[in-house]
């Protein structure tokens, strides 16, 4: 079956947006041109003065299944990364059970062959259990079906451990992707250690509890040669420690997510557990120093850390409520908004660290628009302004803490391998 996308526009190879229409066959682009032959299509859909791009990829995803289907289940947190422009997550192992053995890989492969709307790519524990303790067996869970190695959710204490994590990892040219929180230092926080802990008396979690991690983890990289990539860099002195890595030839990449790009803990209005992530929002020269960071590749990539949590388990109060908040519905437009709309990115670079560049950081082949490529494509509506409304989300986790804003380049529809997979109007 063969599907003509009309009417659309989208970046050439030289940067600059053109009217565009794509011909889709057996989940490639086939075609690609400015007025394609609409009688050479079984079905033709009209994109009318729409942005054509590649489907987005977000590395960072929490789905909850198994365990934690309460929060989200593969197939509601797939559907909101649809529902968001993402063709492609990579799905978080802190689950219970844990992806922590060969056949619990086989079955969460089968889950997501079962149920999922969009490609899921999924991450193995590196520790069993995500204790710290033994490693997984690092060979089979590549064997089975592991995208990489990471226990997010908590760092790796031991730099024995992690050191050879490593060394198993770049043996099977496996990356190590890193929450990096050291417990020491971490001091019972529940938000940034800054001015709004001090006022309402909580616990503060330092910045340096993230930058020793990564310090100690790139020269870890150094010696074993692995690659290291960075979950959810939050601080000034984390981008400082990556930038220093990189210029020294170290293989290390980082991500950064929406919320750390926004916000920082001056906005928090009050103990809200909305506004509770780990790592929490730091300080606006961190937000700043991010940025800036962005800008000049030091960080690699943008992903969401959508964490899904149920509203009773939210509703605890920020010292009790579990850390993270939602994101996959809401990452482009926010970032269309206050960072496109405001001129520190341009549209074309805020597209490319959605798409090409975390693909080109994991190797995979994905995130262009071009003959030959798979249809994994989202179309994005980029005037129509619409206030974010939790109540409408798809996910399960209604926990955000963007309630209320209003914003524009809302993704329309989403194709995963030529099929639409999800259309606004249509839910």
């Amino acid at each position: 079956m063969a599907i003509i996308l009309k009417n659309g526009k989208s970046f050439n190879k030289d940067g600059v947006i053109e009217r565009t229409e794509l011909k889709i066959e057996n989940g490639f682009i086939t075609a690609i041109g400015s007025k394609l032959h609409s009688e050479e299509a079984d079905e033709v859909i009209d994109v009318q003065g729409k942005l054509i791009s590649a489907g987005f990829i977000d590395l960072h995803v929490h789905l909850r299944e198994p365990g934690g289907e309460a929060k989200e289940t593969i197939a509601t947190g797939t559907l909101a990364a649809a529902k968001g422009g993402f063709t492609t997550v990579a799905a978080m192992p802190n689950t219970r059970p844990v992806p922590d053995t060969k056949e619990q890989m086989e079955w969460l492969c089968k889950r997501i062959r079962e149920t999922a709307y969009v490609h899921v790519l999924p991450y193995a524990a590196i520790t069993v259990g995500q204790q710290g303790t033994e490693l997984t067996d690092f060979a089979a869970l590549k064997e089975a079906g592991a995208f990489a190695f990471t226990d997010d959710g908590v760092g790796v204490q031991s730099a024995g451990m992690m050191y050879e994590a490593m060394k198993r990892a770049a043996a099977l040219d496996m990356a190590i992707v890193a929450h990096c929180e050291d417990n020491t230092l971490a001091n019972r926080g529940v938000v940034h250690d800054g001015e709004f802990a001090h006022r309402y008396g909580l616990y503060g979690i330092p910045s340096v509890c993230e930058s020793v991690h990564i310090a100690r983890d790139v020269l870890l990289a150094e010696a074993t040669g692995c690659h290291y990539h960075v979950c959810h860099i939050s601080t000034k002195e984390s981008v400082r420690v990556v930038r220093d890595a990189k210029r020294a030839g170290i293989r290390v990449t980082a991500e950064v997510t929406p919320h750390h790009l926004l916000l920082c803990d001056e906005d928090i209005p009050g103990p809200d557990a909305n506004y509770k992530m780990n790592p929490p929002l730091r300080s606006k020269e961190d937000r700043e120093a991010l940025i800036e960071g962005l800008l000049d590749g030091t960080i690699d990539f943008i992903a969401t850390d959508h964490a899904p949590h149920t509203e009773a388990e939210k509703q605890k109060g920020i010292n009790a409520a579990p850390f993270g908040i939602v994101g996959l519905e809401t990452a482009f437009p926010l970032l269309y908004t206050h960072l496109v709309e405001t001129n520190i990115l341009t549209l074309k670079q805020l597209i490319d660290l959605l798409t090409v560049k975390p693909a080109e950081c994991f190797g995979l082949p994905l995130g262009k628009i071009a003959v030959g490529e798979r249809a994994d494509i989202t179309i994005i509506d980029l005037e129509t302004e619409e206030v974010i409304d939790p109540q409408t989300f798809v996910s399960k986790g209604k926990n955000t803490p963007f309630a209320g804003w209003k914003c524009k380049g809302w993704p329309v529809m989403t194709f995963v391998g030529g099929k639409l997979v999800w259309q606004k109007g249509r839910e």
